[in-house]
């Protein structure tokens, strides 16, 4: 059975489709539209059009993305990273996560009570494996220290 041919949808109507399930960074959406078959000339001229209407904004991303892998528990370490993956320019990740410079300590707090409640660490080596485990979520080595010698 074969498919009829059904009008192709444009440029900014699949960018419109991708952004209102939720929201994209520039480039990320840029190679969404790129895999999509959409040439670089037509993507640039969508993604102008997108951004001069306030339909797409990598500041906006970047806050949105932050909040939400703060309340899952990383650290700014990995969210600075996985940020930049996503074609965040530099001075918006650390526009970002500058304005929560305070917080990191808590959201660490909270990752470890949850996780190891009020247990003791009974030695050398399962402190280092909690320092790993705090690490591989992102949080920077004074933040884990801290939080090792004062996880109340």
């Amino acid at each position: 059975m074969t498919r009829p041919n059904l009008p192709r949808r444009s440029a900014e109507q699949r960018a419109l489709d991708l952004l209102a399930r939720r929201e994209h960074a520039r480039a990320e959406l840029e190679g969404k539209l790129r895999r999509a078959g959409i040439g670089a000339e037509e993507c640039n001229v969508v993604l102008e059009r997108l951004e001069d209407e306030g339909l797409l904004s990598d500041a906006r991303f970047a806050e949105n993305f932050v909040r939400s892998r703060r309340e899952r528990g990383y650290g700014p370490l990995k969210i600075a990273a996985e940020l930049r993956q996503r074609g965040v320019s530099e001075s918006i990740v650390n526009s970002e996560l500058s304005n929560l410079d305070d917080k990191w300590i808590e959201v660490a707090r909270t990752l470890y009570r949850k996780r190891w409640a009020a247990s003791d660490i009974p030695d050398y080596r399962e402190k280092a494996r909690r320092a790993r485990f705090l690490s591989g979520r992102g949080f920077p080595e004074g933040v884990v220290r801290r939080v090792l010698r004062d996880p109340a």
